[in-house]
């Protein structure tokens, strides 16, 4: 071989060398993506820190909400690799279809981003598997919070908490949320959702090839911190709440009390009710199948969103819109021979405070044409709808007819009747007082909810004025509740027209014996709202002490007849309970537990 050739064959290998090193680099840098996601693994991982949800206590400082830690295994698609599928299945103890459904639906979402693949481990549960988890590459340990219950009350106004769903997603104008995220569903959890639910941060870590983190990255130079939710302290008494929510089990109904001087709630029960922890972890799904197909509808929160007739407890209103008017005075007194509408109160001679103690439909019927027809017009059809115009701007500043703005979603109005309706029911001035008398006594096409008339009882109680019910009373570190619930609100009637009122009131307490709290003087009325579907609903709104009160609520109990049995002995025993901090009255209360209250008595 001459010089000539071996020139050749060293250039020749020389080349070769170059070509099978480039074809290799462009593998390595164009081709391949293995190696690249492994460097980049190697420098740094985007971790997300959730924050604290704020908690709630009750008005005593003690929590009706907590956090309680759980982590998620999540997944990122574009690092799965190598993976042995039988294994992972064996340990996270799921089917082979449900793994390819989840993995399906992470690479949906985001081939690069994270997703929750099984959620909500407990600490013991993550202890058994933590060691393993660095076979197998794109999965990894997200530490959050789930809510929990520890007084197991309150159901119906704490609400819950669920994954923000897709529809959500898409309405969020504020780009806060995303998938995975937890969010207020119902109740105070959902009314207050911007003030419990914090603001996100964002950690970066090295991790190495297999994913273990081996410290800050750039000594946490882009870490921003997660700020946890506000507390908010309610304004619920706890023991009165449990002993109401002992006293309505297996019954139907609710009890509102109000603090009547601040607007404060007391308790609100709805009947039936449900352990709030139902609503949280991961039996959600099958827990809240179960509360939705109950007949019974524990999930329909009754005091602001059932709607009853007022009957006999609307007449102090009434009464009130009466005095103020002038169509009667405090002690005026006209005869009633019971020939108008059928009534329980024997004929006689009435004034404010007689009618209220015997409940005498006649009086309101009389008083209520009064009211309406005034000569205002000399039309008498006229007059009438004039009239009830007046009479329904009275109502509505007691709350009645629209929502009271409680810090729950989901109120309902109510409603109270007008003009326009009955021109569409009979035609235009074709309707006088006579035609819708039974508006007189609480019935007809007037409808209210429970909390709309403790309301009542609390204005009553303060003698014509009230702030907004509500069960926040400190959000966060400003030690107040909303600016609206700091706003009193009148009813323009004179203070002095509520003292035949009072004694009306505590002469209607007497006359329903359960109702009375021994020691304590109250003022109280029963009512009875029909049930076109079967037996009456008993109702009692009362305040207490009558010198200086403390509390007003109402009681509803459906299906349960008269309002002097199921309803004024709940009232006496949770006024009782709120007053004295126990119950002297045990007959009472065992008849209350029996809950036999159409056919039963009192031993």
């Amino acid at each position: 071989m001459n010089s000539e050739q071996k020139k050749y064959i060293v250039q020749g290998a020389v080349l070769f060398i170059v070509v099978i090193f480039l074809v290799r680099l462009a593998k390595l840098q164009v081709f391949d993506s293995t190696y690249k996601s492994a460097a980049e693994n190697n420098i740094m991982r985007k971790y997300t820190e959730y924050p604290y949800r704020g908690l709630i206590t009750d008005r005593e400082g003690d929590f009706l909400v907590i956090n309680e830690p759980v982590y998620d295994l999540v997944v990122v698609p574009n690092e799965v690799r190598g993976l042995d599928t039988l294994s992972f299945c064996e340990l996270f103890g799921i089917e082979k279809v449900d793994f390819e459904e989840k993995l399906s639906s992470a690479k949906k979402y985001s081939w690069v981003k994270s997703s929750a693949f099984l959620k909500q481990f407990s600490n013991q549960e993550v202890a058994a598997f933590q060691d393993f988890l660095v076979n197998y590459p794109g999965f990894y340990l997200e530490a959050r919070t789930i809510r929990s219950y520890p007084q197991h009350i309150l159901a119906g106004a704490l609400g819950y908490t669920g994954e923000v769903s897709a529809e959500k997603l898409e309405r969020d104008t504020t780009g806060y949320y995303r998938r995975g995220d937890f969010i207020g569903i119902n109740g105070l959890e959902r009314y207050y959702e911007g003030e419990l639910r914090g603001k996100r941060g964002v950690r970066y870590k090295m991790v190495d090839v297999r994913g273990i983190v081996k410290g800050k990255f750039k000594e946490g130079e882009y870490d921003t911190l997660s700020q946890p939710g506000m507390i908010l302290k309610s304004t619920i008494d706890p023991e009165l709440q449990k002993y109401g929510e002992l006293l309505m089990d297996g019954k139907m109904g609710s009890i509102v009390a109000i603090e009547p001087r601040t607007g404060e709630v007391l308790s609100i029960i709805s009947a039936p009710s449900y352990d709030p922890n139902l609503l949280s972890g991961r039996n959600f799904g099958s827990n809240y199948g179960v509360l939705v197909k109950d007949s019974l509808r524990p999930l329909f929160n009754r005091p602001i969103m059932a709607t009853y007739p007022p009957g006999s407890i609307f007449k102090m209103v009434n009464s009130l819109i009466f005095l103020q008017e002038g169509v009667i005075g405090p002690h005026e007194k006209i005869y009633c021979d019971n020939s108008l509408i059928k009534d329980h109160a024997p004929p006689g001679s009435y004034d404010v405070k007689k009618s209220i103690q015997y409940s005498s439909n006649n009086f309101y019927v009389i008083m209520f044409k009064r009211l309406l027809e005034q000569g205002r017009d000399p039309n008498r059809f006229k007059d009438a709808a004039i009239g009830l115009e007046k009479w329904k701007s009275y109502v509505n500043k007691f709350g009645l007819g629209s929502r009271l703005g409680v810090d729950l979603p989901n109120e309902k109005s109510g409603s109270i009747p007008g003009r326009s309706l009955y021109d569409k029911f009979y035609g235009r001035n074709r309707w006088k007082a006579s035609t819708i008398a039974s508006l007189s006594i609480g019935q007809g096409e007037m409808l209210v909810t429970p909390i709309q008339m403790a309301n009542v009882a609390a204005i009553i109680a303060n003698k014509g004025y009230y702030y907004p019910p509500h069960i926040i009373k400190e959000i966060g570190e400003s030690g107040a509740p909303l600016d609206k619930y700091q706003e009193k609100y009148y009813t323009g009637i004179n203070r002095e027209y509520f003292d035949p009122i009072y004694e009306g009131m505590s002469l209607a307490a007497d006359k329903a014996a359960r109702s009375l709290v021994p020691g304590i003087n109250i003022c109280g009325k029963t009512g009875t709202a029909q049930n076109p579907h079967g037996a009456d609903h008993s109702v009692f709104v009362a305040f207490a002490p009558k010198e200086n009160p403390k509390i007003a609520l109402a009681v509803y109990v459906e299906n349960a007849g008269w309002g002097a049995r199921a309803a004024a002995s709940i009232a006496s025993l949770m006024m009782e309970k709120y007053l004295k901090g126990e119950v002297s009255q045990e007959d009472l209360e065992a008849y209350v537990l029996k809950g036999d209250f159409l056919d039963g008595e009192m031993n």
